[in-house]
């Protein structure tokens, strides 16, 4: 495909329980998407900068330029596509910090990521169930169980809080509309996933993504589930 095409960046960008940490396996397990993670996830930012290298002392501010390189030279495949994963509770600060070290105080937010990351597309992902969604994020809360590889506590057993789902319904929702507000008011078109596509055919929707990206699977490579979409 024609490198002029092509992204250099890309983000997930989501919600909580919407299979996001499956689809970035999926991605991932290309070998030309990047290897998206949450690098830009507030409390894992110092671990990521102690394995990276990347100057910070313990009262000291993170020399957030310099992570942000080291974030794209570890999350991108030997192609240059860098990706990542962003919630929507993380991204006013994610821009804030990059305004900050990019020098970019008044520019759109689009522009401050270009400038960051280089061409950046977004893909949007969603779960057409709310409410499953929520409770299913209320089961992670209470078991501590959020992806392949956590341990739930012996004898755990799920307790059903109608409050707590509620609360986590109007948490899907309002973030929702907050990621379609913010890509209207950048200009941006996102590519839109549902979870529940993706479930039904990670094949295609991992080949949809790519495309979006003008990228092209390998030939030859089958794609496989690395977890589990819950």
């Amino acid at each position: 495909m024609p490198a002029s095409m092509r992204a250099d960046s890309y983000l997930v960008c989501g919600t909580p329980r919407t299979g996001s940490t499956f689809l970035c396996g999926l991605l991932a397990a290309t070998g030309v998407a990047g290897k998206p993670e949450s690098y830009f996830r507030l409390p894992d930012e110092r671990s990521y900068a102690e394995r990276w290298g990347v100057q910070v002392g313990p009262d000291d501010p993170l020399d957030y330029g310099g992570y942000v390189r080291a974030a794209m030279a570890a999350g991108s495949t030997a192609n240059g596509m860098f990706g990542a994963r962003v919630m929507w509770g993380t991204m006013g600060e994610v821009i804030g910090k990059l305004r900050t070290a990019c020098g970019h105080p008044l520019g759109p937010d689009a522009e401050v990521l270009e400038q960051a990351l280089g061409q950046t597309r977004f893909v949007q992902l969603q779960r057409g169930d709310v409410v499953a969604q929520a409770v299913s994020w209320a089961r992670a809360e209470q078991s501590g169980y959020w992806q392949d590889g956590d341990e739930v506590p012996p004898g755990w057993r799920p307790r059903f809080d109608y409050n707590e789902v509620d609360g986590y319904v109007k948490a899907v929702n309002e973030h929702n509309v907050a990621w379609h507000e913010w890509f209207d008011a950048s200009g941006i078109v996102p590519l839109r996933v549902l979870y529940e596509e993706m479930a039904a055919d990670m094949a295609g929707v991992t080949d949809a993504i790519l495309q979006f990206l003008g990228l092209d699977l390998p030939t030859g490579h089958v794609v496989t589930a690395g977890t589990q979409a819950g």
